[in-house]
C-alpha cells in the first residue's frame, strides 16, 4: 500500500504552467485529434517532442507540492508523463488545457491526489498506480525474454534526502517517503536482461513500439535510473527519451543494447504498455 495522504490544498490543485505550455499542450491535442485511426499515439506524441531541451528537476522548483505543466524542458519521467497524458487526452475525445491537467494530474500522483509525499517518484510506484488506474500494463511473463527477477529495495530518497531541493527544505516529510519506500520492498518483477536483447521476433513480440521502457539499476536503494519509449527500427530496439547525455528529447539512434552496454549499473528493462 502507498501513502493514504490526500492533499486539501486548493493551491495545490490549481497547475503552473506558462502560456507556452498551454499553447504547446493545444496544439499536440490539435495535431492527435487528426491522427488516423489507428495511430500509434505514444510514437507519435513522443517524436512531436524531439529537441525540446533535457533539465532535470523541472518538477522541483518551489517550497509546496503544485501540478506542473512544462513542455518547454523535459527530464526522462515527465517526458512519459506528458506524452502519456496526450495520448489519453486523444482516446477518451478529451481536448481541452483542462483535460490534459488532470489526465496529466491522474497519472503522476497517487490517486492524483498533489502532494510531494504522494508524487510517484520510483518507477515502481508509478506502474503499480497507473496499473490500478487501467493506464498502463506492465508485460509480466516466466517465459523468454524475461528471464531476470528483480526484487525491490528502494530507499534512497529518504536516505539521499539532500539531492531533492523540496525534500530537504521539507524534511518532516522524509518519514512519509520512507514509509512509502517499504510498503513496496520485498516485491519482485520480471525483467529482460541487457545482454540478450535482440532483433528477433520474439523480443518484436515482447516489446511493442511505443512501450514504456524503464531502465533496472543494480544501484542501490533504485529500481530504475532511466525511462523512455520503446522504437523498432530495421536494425533493433531504440529509445526515444529525454537524454542528460544529448541534452535533448531524442530518438537514440545507438541500439538500446549498445547504449546500456555503456552502463554497468544498467542491468535491464521492464517494459510498460501504455494503454
Amino acid at each position: 500500500m502507498f501513502l493514504a495522504f490526500i492533499c486539501m490544498s486548493s493551491f495545490a490543485d490549481q497547475p503552473q504552467y506558462t502560456k507556452a505550455d498551454s499553447t504547446k499542450v493545444m496544439e499536440l491535442l490539435k495535431a492527435g485529434k487528426k491522427q488516423k485511426k489507428g495511430t500509434n499515439l505514444m510514437v507519435f506524441f513522443a517524436r512531436q517532442l524531439r529537441d525540446v531541451p533535457y533539465v532535470a528537476q523541472t518538477l522541483e522548483v518551489n517550497n509546496k507540492e503544485r501540478l506542473i505543466i512544462n513542455l518547454r524542458q523535459l527530464d526522462c519521467t515527465t517526458y512519459v508523463e506528458n506524452v502519456l497524458a496526450l495520448k489519453r487526452c486523444i482516446d477518451n475525445k478529451k481536448y481541452s488545457f483542462a483535460d490534459f491537467c488532470n489526465t496529466l494530474r491522474q497519472i503522476r500522483y497517487q490517486q492524483g491526489n498533489v502532494s510531494y509525499q504522494t508524487r510517484l517518484h520510483y518507477f515502481t510506484w508509478w506502474v503499480a498506480d497507473n496499473a490500478k488506474k487501467g493506464f498502463v500494463k506492465e508485460r509480466q511473463s516466466t517465459k523468454f525474454p524475461f528471464t531476470k527477477i528483480q526484487k525491490i529495495n528502494v530507499d534512497w530518497m529518504s536516505t539521499h534526502s539532500d539531492n531533492y531541493p523540496m525534500l530537504k527544505a521539507n524534511p518532516s516529510w522524509i518519514s512519509d517517503i520512507a514509509k512509502a519506500e517499504k510498503s513496496v520492498n520485498g516485491q519482485t518483477i520480471r525483467y529482460i536482461p541487457k545482454g540478450i536483447i535482440a532483433n528477433t521476433k520474439a523480443f518484436r513480440n515482447s516489446i511493442k513500439d511505443g512501450d514504456i521502457i524503464g531502465i533496472v539499476t543494480n544501484k542501490k536503494g533504485l529500481d530504475t535510473t532511466h525511462l523512455g519509449i520503446a522504437i523498432w527500427h530495421k536494425d533493433g530496439l531504440h529509445l526515444l527519451n529525454a537524454s542528460q547525455v544529448r541534452g535533448k528529447v531524442i530518438e537514440e539512434p545507438m541500439l538500446l543494447r549498445t547504449y546500456m552496454a555503456k552502463h554497468p549499473v544498467q542491468v535491464g528493462i521492464r517494459v510498460v504498455e501504455a494503454r
